[in-house]
């Protein structure tokens, strides 16, 4: 049995998916002809509240393609030194819509308007790059899926408000913080700008990311799409998986999270564990002892057929997911509490 906690990413169609994928009713999405797709789309928009939402085959395609929405080149957007957009995007900011991105020191992938604010160029001085865009991310992937308190957003909506800056959020796991957190996804539509919400994350489809907003923005979305090589035909096939997931993979996110945290509070209590972030959903990060090859851990646990992830300046990660079985759960935490090292 391989016990695959590399990503969330990872996980196959289940029965029930396969069955809505194959019977889906599918047109030419670049016409807009597919049905399917149109579903999916009105119902993220009206459950964000917002007027309108694109279907996009990824993450980082959508959230590229928001940052050109809101960006001209030679701006400056903010976001937080371990951003997706900035760290795990293949340098497309720069590449796609010519901006600079100013790093805020965070706390575990996330910044605060305080922050934000003194990191905004001043429109009078010319030599700065001018700053447009701020990107938030929730949960944050490098901070260990931690969850925004809704509180700061609203403040940082105040921020942009005043400085006249777009508001983007990459809402990769958003589901995750969603059920975590038990917040209305209709708040989100009326702090942010745009969002991106993935699919085949811990809502467990083969691909595809929403991205929302506004009519205004989003009229020329599906141009930039179509720039960017996203534009598909029948893909009403993808569209019923992100359906049947709404209906079925949503709310059992929680059970995911508590088996994140069981793990988190395995890991530390064992003597090679040097530091556990905290488990709020569905990501553990953790490193260890100084004196141990985090290569042999890594090694160690494949022979144990144990996939984990590593995410550099000593940081491993184990991500819990629906292909993640309870059978797997306790192999799991049975091999770290027996691991001799």
């Amino acid at each position: 049995m391989n016990i695959d906690l590399r990503s969330d990413t990872v996980t196959k169609p289940t029965k029930g998916m396969l069955q809505a994928i194959i019977k889906a009713p599918t047109g030419d999405d670049v016409y807009k002809e597919d049905p399917t797709v149109n579903q999916l789309e009105r119902r993220f928009a009206e459950m964000f509240g917002m007027d309108t939402a694109l279907f996009f085959p990824t993450g980082s395609m959508s959230n590229q393609a928001a940052i050109k929405l809101h960006t001209q080149p030679g701006d400056q957007l903010i976001c937080d030194k371990w951003a997706h957009v900035y760290n795990y995007e293949a340098g497309g900011v720069a590449f796609n819509s010519g901006v600079t991105c100013n790093l805020i020191d965070g706390h575990r992938g996330m910044i605060t308007a305080s922050a934000i604010e003194k990191g905004i160029s001043p429109i009078s001085n010319y030599h700065t790059p001018n700053t447009t865009l701020v990107c938030l991310e929730n949960t944050t992937n490098k901070g260990g899926g931690a969850c925004y308190d809704f509180e700061e957003f609203k403040k940082v909506r105040t921020l942009c408000d005043s400085f006249g800056l777009g508001l983007h959020l990459d809402g990769a796991r958003l589901m995750n913080a969603l059920v975590a957190k038990n917040e209305d996804p209709n708040s989100y539509g009326k702090i942010f700008d745009t969002i991106s919400v993935c699919l085949s994350k811990g809502l467990g489809t083969p691909l595809g990311t929403i991205l929302l907003g506004n009519n205004e923005l989003m009229s020329r979305a599906i141009r930039i799409r179509k720039i960017l090589g996203g534009a598909m035909r029948q893909v009403g096939f993808m569209a019923a998986a992100g359906l049947y997931a709404l209906d079925h993979h949503f709310e059992r996110l929680a059970e995911d999270h508590q088996k994140a945290s069981e793990i988190a509070q395995t890991l530390q209590k064992l003597d090679y564990i040097k530091k556990v972030e905290p488990a709020d959903t569905n990501i553990v990060i953790f490193n260890l002892i100084d004196e141990m090859s985090k290569d042999q851990f890594m090694n160690d646990m494949s022979e144990n057929h144990i996939q984990i992830s590593d995410m550099g300046q000593g940081k491993l990660r184990m991500v819990t997911h629906l292909d993640y079985t309870d059978e797997m759960h306790h192999i799991v935490l049975n091999v770290l509490k027996n691991y001799e090292y």
